[in-house]
């Protein structure tokens, strides 16, 4: 993690490096999420330096009271942050507070009283099963190099397929999936949750295409899919094509690779998939993270009804 200037006395900085350190270690967390609690709680402290007169330490923020916590969210609001942003913010606030009350030094009542701002209801954005099956076909790749182009397909192929994030596809190694009769893949998720996940016949052809054209030896305990020069490939790199395929294919601008996950789970929720078992694919912790494509499907139900009934 990039190195900062923490605008804070030695004892809660040394207090907070801890507890980004378990963040991280013990609680599992993506590198991204510590990252964004990171950067969140270093503006609250220096919010707290203007607010308090002096860099922070622990007996400054011993008893927080829920206006200063409100002084910050309305601080970040008039800067421009949305809902989601702020509500990520107070959480990582209240995970430190949290740890520090854990040991003794701090009460945490004050942000634990807060409440999060109303978060904004957004529902998936799906592609068409039509636009998907483009999409990630190796035909509809724009690569020049045919090698790059079954790589994509088959990328995009296991997040259509198999619902994958493309952190989770790209994060394959050399020996996942090198048997045509492998049709279960066992995938690392956010928090380092393990899940099985099938994998489609036609994802095996796309991936064994790929092998076969790959000008790079793929080591079994290296990554599958690799970049131009060998290396591993970036998440980027799919995106930057993805946003190709959008222009050639006249796709919407919602169609991004991460869209291929929600078009898995909407269309087999469409089909009659059950929403427990669709929340073990995807790797949800909850059921009500998964319930949101429930609202997608009603959503796409109401659209059809809209436009074909005669009176409507």
């Amino acid at each position: 993690m990039q190195e900062f200037i923490v605008p804070a006395k030695p004892d809660l900085q040394a207090a907070r490096e801890s507890w980004l350190k378990m963040l991280a270690r013990e609680r599992r967390l993506s590198p991204e999420t510590v990252e964004a609690y990171e950067r969140d709680t270093r503006q609250f402290l220096q919010f707290l330096t203007g607010h308090c007169g002096g860099s922070p330490g622990i007996a400054d923020i011993a008893d927080l009271r829920p206006a200063d916590l409100r002084g910050f969210l309305a601080t970040r609001r008039a800067g421009g942050a949305g809902a989601r942003t702020i509500g990520r913010g107070l959480a990582g606030i209240r995970s430190l507070l949290r740890y520090l009350e854990r040991r003794g030094l701090v009460n945490a009542a004050g942000a634990a009283a807060l409440r999060a701002p109303r978060q904004p209801k957004s529902l998936p954005k799906p592609l068409t099963a039509s636009d998907a099956k483009h999409a990630v076909s190796v035909e509809g790749q724009l690569a020049e190099e045919p090698w790059m182009a079954a790589r994509n397909a088959a990328v995009l192929t296991l997040l259509y397929g198999s619902g994958l994030r493309i952190s989770e596809a790209l994060g394959l190694s050399g020996a996942d999936l090198s048997s045509p009769d492998e049709a279960v893949l066992r995938v690392s998720g956010k928090g380092g949750k393990t899940r099985l996940v099938p994998v489609l016949p036609i994802a095996l052809r796309a991936i064994a295409q790929y092998r076969q054209l790959c000008p790079y030896h793929l080591d079994p305990k290296g990554l599958l899919f690799r970049g131009a020069r060998g290396g591993p490939l970036n998440p980027a790199i799919v995106q930057r094509d993805m946003a190709k395929l959008r222009s050639a294919l006249n796709l919407p601008d919602t169609a991004t690779p991460h869209a291929l996950r929600h078009s898995f789970a909407t269309h087999l929720l469409g089909r009659g998939g059950d929403l427990r078992t669709i929340q073990e694919l995807l790797g949800h912790a909850s059921l009500s993270t998964t319930q949101i494509y429930t609202g997608v499907d009603t959503a796409r139900l109401l659209e059809i009804y809209e436009t074909a009934h005669p009176r409507a």
